[in-house]
């Protein structure tokens, strides 16, 4: 699938999605543990925000949340009124240089292709500070596929890896990588790493 494919896809299936899963959990307490390490009234960005209902609304009421989906987008602002809210890709953010103190991406670059993830985690270091911080979900294989009936639609997921996923985050810039495993808003396990830019 292509960057607009993506587009419509997410278009299609945000309701649904934001119906299914769970706006709690401990991946969404991780969010404590990445503010408690920065400045007071922090800039933080939230990377694929869909509904906000996840991420964002766990977030400084004047959070940023980016997404590729103007219908999860529409939907966020019922959510979280005070957030920032731009439509925007990975791969060229939006967003100034150097602004942001943390960065969440909760299940979001794995849409992505794999071969742009490199570019992903540069446009991440690009938009934080020095010291800034980032909390993302770390694929666990490496994979690309399209699922078929996934939310009652089509998505597009892909990831080359645990062990690669980390290489490119050190490549980008990123260093002090630590990992905790919490449970993800369809009720798995998933591995999440913090970090901090160079």
């Amino acid at each position: 699938m292509d960057r607009n494919e993506i587009r419509r896809a997410w278009d299609e299936i945000a309701e649904t999605y934001a119906t299914r899963r769970n706006p709690s959990g401990s991946d969404a307490q991780l969010i404590d543990d990445l503010l408690d390490g920065c400045p007071d009234d922090p800039l933080v960005v939230d990377i694929g925000c869909g509904d906000g209902a996840r991420t964002l609304a766990n977030l400084p009421a004047d959070s940023v949340g980016v997404d590729i989906s103007r219908v999860g987008l529409a939907l966020a602002t019922g959510t979280v009124p005070d957030a920032r809210l731009v439509q925007g890709v990975m791969e060229t953010l939006p967003i100034a240089n150097g602004v942001a103190d943390a960065i969440t991406a909760y299940h979001a670059v794995f849409h992505v292709p794999r071969e742009s993830h490199p570019t992903v985690y540069e446009e991440f270091a690009r938009i934080l500070r020095p010291g800034g911080r980032l909390l993302m979900t770390l694929p666990a294989g490496r994979f690309e596929t399209v699922r078929r009936g996934w939310m009652d639609g089509t998505m597009f997921f892909s990831a080359p890896g645990r062990t690669r996923t980390l290489d490119q985050l050190r490549a980008a810039g990123f260093e002090n990588l630590q990992t905790t495993t919490a449970d993800d808003p369809l009720g798995s396990s998933t591995e999440f790493v913090f970090a901090i830019r160079v």
